[in-house]
Parts: C-alpha cells; structure tokens; sequence
C-alpha cells in the first residue's frame, strides 16, 4: 500500500497539539502512543506508513527543547511559547525534517508540507511566518540540494556551485518553494 505522508504529517500535528496542551495542563494520562494510535485510527487505510507517523510524533516530542531554541534565534521577535501552538508544532516539524530527515525528505518538500499544514490548520498568516522562518532555517542550515548529477551548478561558463541553490532563491531572486 502506498504512503499517505501528507495525511501522517496532519495526524502528527494533531498529535503533538493534543499532547502540548495535556502536557502543559499537567494531564497524568497523556500518553503520546495512545493519541497517535487515537488520531490513526480514522484514518489507518488510506495512511499506510503508521510507523512514519509515529516515528516523527516520537522523534518531535522527544527534541521539543532542541527544536525550540533551534527555532527562537530564527523569528526572535516571536518567543517561541508566544506563537499559537499549532504554528509552534507545524514549525518544530518542519524544523526536524529539514535538519534530520534530508536524506528521506528533500529539503523543499519539508519546508512545503509545513506551509500546507499552516495554510490549512493556522491562522490567516501563518503560512508566511512558517515559510519564512523555515527559510531561514534552511540558509542557516547551509543547505545544497542535490539532483542526480551531485550539487546544483550554476548555468554557463561558471562551474561554482549558484549560491542560490543553498537559499531557495531562482536567479531572479524570487523564492523558489513549490507546492507539490
């Protein structure tokens, strides 16, 4: 059966929404098992990859510190216990991806599926504020994206690898993120 990954990433969020505010409202019963085994459940046969689903979900809570002072030099107008706790989670997951998963998830696609899950779960402009952080995060990382042929190399006479390649930037400037 084929991977449903979209679908694993919203039941991740919900997830890790439910589970924040349990852990924050000091619930002695949460367990991240039981609510990702609870938000699975509706969804099992059109999912497929449920160990996808858990291992970001376990992967997330278990860096939720890392991840938070990784995010807070990257929107430091923005606290991270002031951002709205879905935008909080959508950030923590695409921050994780984009760090820790690029040999599984190109780098494009974590940033997208983030921007997805705001556009459809956030408010108003959180899809901005997650692509523009996740940005950032992807300049800072240093990342160079590579096609079948090793790094992305500029066109003409010039073999340096393009420095936008590292930003997500076109030659014109302009930002580069597709949706998928």
């Amino acid at each position: 059966m084929a991977s449903n990954r979209h679908l694993g990433r919203v039941i991740v969020l919900q997830s890790l929404y439910e589970y924040e505010l349990r852990t924050l409202a000091k619930d002695p019963e949460v367990d991240l098992d039981v609510i990702v085994a609870k938000n699975i459940e509706p969804y099992e046969k059109a999912l497929g990859d449920t160990e996808f689903v858990y291992n970001l979900a376990h992967n997330v809570t278990d860096n939720f510190e890392t991840l938070d002072k990784a995010l807070a030099p990257m929107a430091p107008e923005w606290p991270i216990e002031s951002i709205a706790a879905i935008d909080r989670n959508v950030l923590r997951m695409g921050l994780y991806e984009l760090s820790e998963c690029r040999d599984k998830i190109p780098p494009k696609v974590a940033i997208n599926e983030a921007v997805e899950l705001a556009k459809a779960f956030g408010s108003e402009n959180s899809s901005k504020f997650i692509n523009g952080v996740l940005g950032t995060a992807y300049k800072k990382l240093g990342i160079i994206e590579e096609n079948n042929h090793g790094p992305k190399k500029k066109t003409g006479a010039s073999n340096k690898t393009d420095k936008s390649t590292k930003t997500g930037e076109t030659s014109s400037g302009t930002n580069s993120k597709k949706s998928a």
